[in-house]
C-alpha cells in the first residue's frame, strides 16, 4: 500500500458491527478490514473464461443472458476465430 489516508465514513450500524466482528476474528484493524472489503468489491465480477487461448462455452443458461446454444456451427466458428 502506498500510503494511508484518514477519512470519516457514515456507515450503517449493522455494517459497522459486522466489520468490527470480522476485524476481531482476523485480528486486524478496522481500517484494514474495510480497505480489504472495498478493494474486493471493486474487482471485476467475472474473469474472461478462456482456456488454452479458446473461449469456453457457457455451462448454463442464465435469465437475461442471450448465449447461443452450442452446436457444430458455433464450435467451428469459435475454432476458426484466431486472435
Amino acid at each position: 500500500m502506498l500510503g494511508l489516508m484518514r477519512t470519516t465514513l457514515n456507515l450503517d450500524p449493522e455494517a459497522i458491527a459486522n466489520v468490527r466482528l470480522l476485524a476481531a476474528q482476523r485480528r486486524m484493524t478496522l481500517g484494514a478490514v474495510v480497505s480489504e472489503l472495498i478493494l474486493k468489491a471493486l474487482e471485476p465480477k467475472e474473469a474472461p473464461r478462456v482456456r488454452n487461448g479458446m473461449p469456453l462455452l457457457p455451462r448454463e443458461r442464465r435469465p437475461g443472458r442471450d448465449h447461443p446454444r452450442p452446436d457444430l456451427e458455433l464450435v467451428n466458428r469459435l475454432r476458426d476465430e484466431q486472435p
